[in-house]
């Protein structure tokens, strides 16, 4: 991704009623360059030099916001959330496969929930649902860790 597609998360943001200014034309373009995942952090250090007083608590809204009209995606490694462009050709509901490697998002085409039964006391709102492994790149390159069960 680089500026025609920062572009294209502004106009989503713009879809979505959200005013355009300076800072969020910038974390548009932070992940726009990004080739995976970026921590509130890491967008926040990309934007600091830039805008000077900026606190770490606005650029978390503007993440949160984000996420909440889908222009990117929040998802929890074992060490901390991160954040990634929405999978802006998936209009439909869908989840992923993640490879801790080298970040590749694999999307399911399908929602494990469409199986699942609630039980009748209990009322589902939303739900989140993520498979970690390695892709078959980083598997063949022998990145991925060997494991041989799987851990909860």
């Amino acid at each position: 991704m680089k500026e025609r597609d920062a572009e294209l998360i502004v106009q989503s943001m713009t879809r979505h009623g959200l005013r355009i200014t300076e800072q969020r034309r910038t974390i548009a373009q932070l992940f726009a360059d990004a080739s995976g995942f970026l921590s509130a952090k890491e967008v926040y250090l990309g934007m600091i030099d830039k805008y000077n007083g900026l606190s770490f608590d606005t650029v978390y809204r503007n993440l949160r916001l984000l996420e909440e009209i889908g222009v990117i995606e929040q998802f929890q490694f074992e060490d901390s959330s991160r954040f990634r462009v929405g999978c802006f050709g998936h209009l439909h509901h869908h989840h992923h496969m993640i490879c801790l490697t080298c970040s590749r998002l694999i999307p399911l085409e399908y929602c494990p929930m469409d199986n699942f039964q609630a039980p009748d006391h209990f009322q589902i709102v939303k739900h989140k649902f993520e498979i970690y492994g390695y892709c078959d790149n980083c598997q063949q390159q022998g990145m991925g860790e060997a494991v041989d069960t799987m851990s909860a």
